[in-house]
């Protein structure tokens, strides 16, 4: 048996296929190379508090694999392995993070040790005759059955390529089109005064299609990132978004006295200067203000924007879209197309939001297909 990638999913099956040959192929030198990064080096693996309405994509085929291998599954995994994560609600809230990413990894390293590791090598593509012929850069490998968990297009610094959606399609899947997500915002005209503001944060309510996150927003050279601009980014269909400056703030509670705008709105004044500057309004005492200049206040609460596009692949922590689900048996993730050839992970139309949910599927899908053998 073949697994093609050595990421989160890959390795989760791999740990738990005891009693056959199994070989994982990835291009890069050393396994979990998008572990390692993740949640600033300390991988953040779960949350507590996870449903299928966390993810983007087919609520039942999301669901199953949650239901057969939960976050408490997945903590007393962890904790059997001696890896202990702890809530660190700071970024998300709820999510789990590690020491160390590096934890993930040593631990993975352990659980694979009966595995073949085929590092540092390439897959080009796959043809079948009565077997799997995987042609690599540095020759064949045959196999009888065929799991593919080698990911989806973000990151390519760790190796991540169009592989998984290439393959699926050469045995007859259909491939949802594919977006960044969880990355930031680029900006239009109307808003190039986030530019201004690089490196500074403030706490936000995002409002895209039907959902509402909470939490930072950060701006930067070329628009805006942040914990709640990443999930809005999930959702987000060309078009506009919302965002409340003032969340759980009353704006005529706040412009009460004789302080000038920018000192009795709590954000920060930078921000201010240049807000204030866009809608053509002066910093001046909120008392003076008049009926017109309190309704262009109100943009605060509900400051429509439509982003320009997104960072790109390269800036995102996942993809969204991949390989059709109703495609791929729920329960075997075998496809539908193919005996013998599974898919599992990231290269899957099923995407969680930020915080810990796209590795609890990935671990979960894994040790669902893993089930089955």
């Amino acid at each position: 048996m073949l697994v093609i990638g050595a990421g989160a999913s890959g390795l989760m099956f791999a740990s738990q296929i005891k009693n056959k040959r199994v070989a994982l192929v990835d291009t890069n030198a050393k396994i979990g190379q998008k572990i390692k990064i993740s949640g600033g080096a300390k991988c953040n693996i779960t949350n507590e508090n996870v449903s299928e309405n966390n993810y983007l994509g087919d609520k039942e085929f999301i669901k199953n694999s949650l239901d057969f291998f939960s976050n408490k599954d997945l903590l007393t995994f962890l904790n059997k392995n001696g890896v202990y994560p702890k809530v660190n609600p700071k970024i998300v809230k709820g999510t789990y993070f590690c020491n160390a990413s590096s934890d993930v990894i040593d631990m993975f390293n352990k659980l694979t040790s009966h595995t073949k590791k085929i590092l540092n090598t390439k897959v080009l593509d796959v043809d079948y005759d009565k077997e799997f012929i995987v042609k690599t850069e540095k020759g064949i490998i045959k196999a009888k059955k065929l799991v593919v968990a080698s990911g989806g297009l973000s990151y390519t610094t760790v190796g991540a390529s169009s592989l998984a959606f290439d393959l699926a399609k050469k045995f007859g899947h259909t491939i949802i089109p594919t977006k960044p997500a969880l990355v930031g915002f680029t900006v239009q005209k109307e808003q190039f005064w986030f530019k201004n503001l690089s490196g500074i944060s403030c706490d936000v309510e995002i409002k895209v299609e039907n959902k509402k996150f909470n939490g930072k927003l950060l701006f930067a050279h070329k628009g805006c990132s942040g914990p709640a601009v990443l999930n809005a980014s999930l959702y987000w269909q060309k078009g506009k978004l919302t965002i409340d400056f003032l969340p759980k703030k009353r704006l005529d509670s706040l412009l009460k006295g004789n302080k000038n705008i920018s000192t009795a709105l709590p954000l920060p004044k930078r921000f201010m200067q240049e807000f204030l500057e866009s809608i053509d309004l002066k910093d001046k005492a909120v008392s003076s203000l008049s009926k017109e200049e309190k309704e262009k206040l109100n943009i605060l609460k509900e400051y429509d924007f439509s982003p320009a596009g997104t960072f790109g692949f390269s800036k995102a922590e996942v993809t969204s879209g991949g390989i059709d689900t109703s495609e791929v048996d729920k329960n075997s993730f075998e496809s539908k197309f193919q005996k013998n050839l599974f898919f599992i992970g990231e290269c899957l139309n099923a995407t969680g939001e930020l915080g810990g949910y796209n590795f609890q599927l990935y671990f979960s899908q894994a040790s669902l297909c893993a089930s089955r053998f």
